[in-house]
């Protein structure tokens, strides 16, 4: 196809097809005979270039036959040889731009350039043709018709099944198994290849033309060397100034090809592995350790590490655009297809979320400040958000684990601004407590969750409803389990108001039916007894029996762990199924900074349950906890909080409860003030977030908004059991780069596909990814952040997409393994692949 053919056919005639009148303004009277040509039975060319006044006329005749719709006019060109008016005033004085408000006009942006349709025209002499517009601004069309005349490299054409030179290009710099068959089969295709990287990227190779080997690993250098010239504002370093690089015009198609390489989920890992050798031959590192600005491209790994020292910098500095703007450039590049870089972008873009979120909500503050209603509210719909982010980011600061150098910076700046606004809502918060005691009345209190939501439902006989008591289950976990059950029935969010002191004794016990008249504190020799009327009821065992004595044989009750491993079913007769997990609180308590990121594992034991209770026939499910937490991670040495002077029970290390004075550190608030019945007269805290004993990360005890607003969730089951996998099976495709069976580091990339195309039915599908070993424990888990949501875990991906998520394994584990994806609610295995640790010491 002739370059005038191109032109008429796919640039004027689909424009003149969708509008019916083309307007082409022509200063160079290049396209008047293309314009001419296009003249038919229905097609009308008007040619201003001849007489103004007549072609006028001659318009405004052919545009009323258009309007009337007149049969033998289906369309009407306008050539212009003058430049295309670029103002208002330009257009006022054009006869004809009425015509250009009517229809569609050319030339129209960029692409529109000479030069631009010759490149679309044939793409695979795009450097080529841009040598000629060096050499002359406005060569003829028989110049560039010449170019590439005939159809050059018949035998790479026809054995590779390629048309285009871009295609076989990524095919000699990445062939797949078939193709590399092929080209070790016939050798006829050598000079072939020799010809066309000289005449699309101006490569001479050197190597003695005998394998595919040869000419790719100089090709690989070639093309990754140009692209990283390309992009490197300036001059090179003195020591890359004879390295060879592609000329000018073959940039577009260098930048082309490296992209494609890089986006391309089947060549990515053959792109690291040539980049990193190629980085490492030409030394690059060394040779730019004194330059800060390599451009804007990631093409060798040293870059990448570059950026991310920039985007650390920009949020420490306060430069939230620019950290903003490095992420979006820079987190998703195919160095993050390395877990351990994965981590850190996760740990900066988690950063970046917390720091503006607290930012946001501290200048906000002031308008939600009035009273205690104000700053609960203000808590519900927003500040919970912060803790939310907090926690995501010190999962991904628990999930790091090499150089912590580089990022204790960011990581220090991100704890000290969620700090400072915690302390501003803490004092607030106090001070509400102080005058206005606790509970506010207008909202549920734990002591009264049992009567209100569970009692009523157990007076109708054979409806049967299961209460989840969840240790420390603060408020943002449970929005972030709510949107996890909405798609099993009905679900309901209240914030309720625990009991103080916020601890696990007291928690609890104001969770049991009657406890808004029955729960009272008494001392004891080692502290507080919760008595229930008159019987003490110290542990879980004793609570129990309040249940039991109240309902019998309609009572049954078990760990949430044992519930779901057990194959027994509950007995028709119970009606009230009480499950308790005390894992976050248990785990929290031991070792908070290595696992937070355990949290995960009792929303999901949640939502398993819930599938279990609807298939037993539950019909409501109510979930309750006994406290919220505070993560005490930015402190200082002597962070910690003085005792007031009297005769104090000290609580938990957040808590002082007996007599004594107030002073500047402590609130001293009376015990029914704060609706505590029984042997204590006075309740006192730190009005600080700091606890009463140094080294606390993680606590709970006190008054504070984290500890003492807590979820209450109530879910109506529907009994259709939407997440069954046999009900819904799907074909999801795990692979670890491209069928290798061993990992070497801790944070392999794995991909996951799930079969179809993008336009398949249904919804997408929730992946749970998890690491066994062959005894079914749990060694690795989906690192969180990225596609890995941090509370549940999971991914959801689209029919016909794949994505990379990275695999974080446990430190102490080696050995074989298998890699499923799992039903998040019922634990059926999509699919699995096994793998082997060969981790290099």
């Amino acid at each position: 196809m002739s370059i005038a053919q191109f032109i008429q056919t796919q640039t004027l005639l689909p424009r003149l097809q969708k509008k019916g009148v083309l307007t082409v303004y022509d200063p160079d009277g290049r396209y008047r005979d293309v314009c001419l040509e296009l003249a038919d039975e229905h097609i009308k060319v008007v040619d201003a270039s001849q007489s103004s006044i007549e072609s006028r006329e001659a318009a405004l005749s052919t545009f009323k036959q258009l309007g009337e719709n007149n049969p033998q006019v289906k369309g009407m060109v306008v050539y212009i040889p003058v430049k295309k008016p670029m103002t208002d005033e330009e257009r006022q004085h054009d006869p004809f731009s009425i015509y250009t408000a009517c229809g569609t006009i050319f030339p129209e942006g960029d692409g529109d350039g000479y030069m631009d349709l010759c490149i679309k025209a044939k793409p695979d002499h795009a450097t080529e043709i841009r040598k000629i517009f060096d050499n002359d601004p406005n060569p003829g069309f028989a110049v560039i018709d010449a170019v590439g005349s005939g159809k050059k490299w018949p035998n790479l054409r026809a054995l590779l099944n390629k048309e285009s030179a871009r295609d076989i290009l990524l095919v000699l710099l990445s062939p797949d198994g078939g193709e590399m068959a092929k080209l070790k089969r016939q050798k006829s295709w050598l000079s072939e290849a020799s010809d066309l990287v000289m005449v699309c990227l101006g490569l001479k190779l050197k190597t003695d033309i005998k394998s595919w080997a040869a000419i790719a690993d100089e090709l690989w250098r070639f093309l990754l060397f140009s692209e990283f010239a390309f992009d490197f504002p300036g001059d090179l370093p003195q020591g890359l100034s004879d390295v060879p690089c592609a000329p000018k015009e073959a940039k577009s198609l260098v930048f082309d090809l490296c992209d494609g390489l890089r986006n391309d989920l089947r060549t990515q890992t053959t792109y690291i592995d040539r980049a990193e050798t190629i980085e490492k031959a030409l030394d690059l590192p060394l040779l730019c350790s004194d330059i800060k600005d390599l451009g804007d491209r990631d093409t060798f790994p040293f870059e990448e590490r570059t950026f991310l020292k920039q985007g650390i910098d920009s949020i420490i500095k306060n430069n939230r655009d620019k950290t903003r703007l490095i992420i979006e450039r820079h987190s998703k590049t195919v160095w993050v297809g390395k877990g351990e870089s994965q981590a850190q972008w996760g740990l900066v873009s988690s950063a970046l979320q917390l720091v503006t979120s607290c930012d946001d909500l501290l200048r906000a503050l002031g308008r939600h400040s009035a009273n205690m209603g104000a700053i609960i509210d203000f808590y519900l719909t927003g500040l919970r958000e912060a803790d939310r982010l907090q926690r995501e980011f010190e999962q991904s600061v628990s999930d790091y684990i090499d150089n912590t150098d580089i990022m204790a910076g960011v990581i220090d700046h991100a704890r000290l601004r969620y700090r400072g606004l915690v302390d501003k809502v803490q004092t607030i918060f106090i001070r509400h407590l102080e005058k206005e005691g606790w509970p506010p009345g207008a909202m549920l209190h734990n002591m009264d969750v049992f009567d209100k939501l569970i009692a009523p439902k157990l007076m109708v006989s054979g409806h049967r409803v299961a209460y989840l008591l969840i240790d420390a289950l603060r408020y943002e976990l449970g929005v972030e389990l709510e949107k996890q059950l909405s798609e099993n029935g009905q679900v309901d969010l209240k914030a309720a108001c625990a009991a103080f002191p916020t601890i696990t004794p007291v928690g609890m016990a104001s969770l049991l039916p009657g406890a808004g008249t029955a729960l009272s504190l008494k001392k004891g020799d080692k502290g507080i007894i919760p008595m229930f009327e008159d019987v003490e009821i110290p542990n879980v065992s004793k609570r129990m029996e309040v249940f039991k004595k109240r309902f019998g044989q309609r009572f049954n009750e078990m760990k949430l762990a044992d519930f779901i491993n057990s194959k027994k079913t509950i007995p028709e007769s119970v009606e009230l199924l009480v499950l308790r997990s005390v894992d976050i609180d248990n785990h929290m308590e031991s070792n908070p900074e290595t696992t937070i990121g355990l949290i995960h594992d009792t929303l999901k034991r949640i939502r398993v349950a819930i599938h279990k209770l609807e298939k037993m026939g539950f019909q409501d499910v109510v979930i309750a906890t006994d406290h919220g937490f505070f993560l005490n991670t930015y402190s200082e040495a002597g962070d910690v909080c003085s005792k007031p002077q009297g005769d104090w029970l000290n609580v938990h290390d957040r808590c002082m409860m007996g007599k004594g004075s107030e002073d500047f550190y402590n609130f001293l608030i009376p015990a029914e003030k704060l609706g505590i019945r029984g042997d204590y007269s006075s309740i006192a805290g730190p009005k600080s977030m700091a606890p009463y004993r140094d080294g606390l990360i993680y606590f709970h005890g006190g008054a504070s908004l984290q500890e003492a607003i807590v979820p209450v969730l109530t879910l109506s089951l529907n009994g259709e059991n939407k997440n069954d996998a046999d009900n819904e099976p799907q074909s999801v495709v795990i692979s670890y780069k491209n069928g290798a069976k061993k990992i070497s580091v801790r944070f392999p990339v794995i991909d996951i596909m799930v079969a179809g195309d993008l336009f398949s039915a249904g919804s997408d599908l929730e992946i749970l990814v998890e690491a066994h070993d062959k005894k079914g424990n749990v060694v690795g888990e989906a690192k969180a952040g990225g596609v890995v949501n941090p509370t549940t875990g999971t991914v959801f991906i689209k029919r016909g997409e794949q994505i990379r998520l990275t695999l974080k394994m446990q430190m102490n584990f080696e050995g074989k393994f298998t890699v499923k994806a799992l039903n998040p609610v019922t634990m059926a295995a999509y699919n699995s692949i096994n793998l082997e640790t060969d981790y290099m010491v």
